[in-house]
């Protein structure tokens, strides 16, 4: 039996940058939330232990494609030969900062652990994704959340959810890009999520990303003519918020060729975990 799940993107409503540790990592406090829109995945179970995945991604070989890593990584907690059959639907463009691939991460775990009968609980694998990157947490724990540490600290909020033109300027930007450039903020004060909800949104990634790619720049400056817009994690994705899908439509109907953009709206519990409790109620009555 194939079942088809959500793998949705995230928005950084805001991102700000506290400090580096000596390993390099960056400490920080943002604000995660999901949108209704991102890849699915289709997964087809297995009586061995084999986990194939399709398509391919170009220049990501299998073995290092998080939907495989996380796979192979819940295999060690199947009381029995599991393997999985893996299609993945790429709606997220790669570099975006929209969490594609960590979500993608997020899903399988979900999936599997449900379609393995593994019986963890989504605290551990969160604890399983951590080692597969900063930001699957958020996606198993499927609430918006205010984060902090390198991201792994999550504490569930519930900002407005709003509507948003999320866009792509056509440039992939490498997080290291942004994360290694010298100029990039490291010091803002740390302040509390109160303080915080109730102050102008911003990012601290925005002023590289938009000094480094100029395509990043011409897209923030077009955006914040009709609305309030700023970048999503380190990029390359911008989004604008409106209160309202008309409004959202109505900007991007007037987007110049060269933008590539979708209209989704802010949801504070995550599709995927919709789509979990809607699966379970169909295997009850079954």
């Amino acid at each position: 039996m194939t079942q088809i799940w959500p793998s949705p993107a995230k928005l950084n409503l805001f991102l700000y940058i506290t400090g580096q540790r000596a390993n390099g990592y960056h400490d920080l406090q943002t604000l995660f939330q999901f949108i209704d829109y991102g890849d699915s995945l289709a997964f087809t179970p297995r009586d061995d232990n084999k986990i194939t995945l399709i398509p391919s991604i170009e220049g990501v070989p299998d073995e290092q494609n998080l939907i495989v890593r996380a796979a192979k990584l819940l295999q060690q907690h199947a009381s029995a030969a599991c393997g999985a059959d893996i299609v993945l639907d790429k709606r997220l463009p790669m570099g975006g900062g929209l969490g594609g691939g960590s979500s993608n991460a997020a899903t399988t775990l979900i999936a599997l652990n449900m379609l393995w009968n593994c019986g963890l609980s989504d605290h551990q694998l969160a604890e399983l994704g951590i080692s597969l990157g900063a930001d699957v947490p958020v996606f198993v724990m499927g609430h918006s959340a205010f984060a902090e540490g390198i991201g792994e600290v999550l504490k569930p909020v519930s900002p407005a959810e709003k509507w948003y033109l999320v866009a792509h300027p056509g440039v992939s930007i490498p997080t290291p890009a942004i994360f290694g450039d010298p100029e990039l903020i490291r010091n803002t004060p740390k302040r509390s999520i109160d303080v915080l909800l109730h102050t102008d949104y911003s990012n601290d990634c925005e002023p590289i990303a938009r000094k480094r790619f100029y395509e990043v720049e011409q897209l923030v400056s077009w955006l914040l003519e009709y609305a309030p817009s700023r970048l999503t994690g380190t990029g390359a994705c911008v989004f604008a918020e409106f209160d309202t899908e008309a409004s959202a439509r109505e900007v991007l109907s007037k987007a110049p060729a060269w933008i590539n953009g979708f209209v989704a709206q802010g949801v504070n519990v995550s599709p995927l975990h919709k789509t979990r409790a809607e699966l379970m109620r169909a295997a009850a009555k079954a």
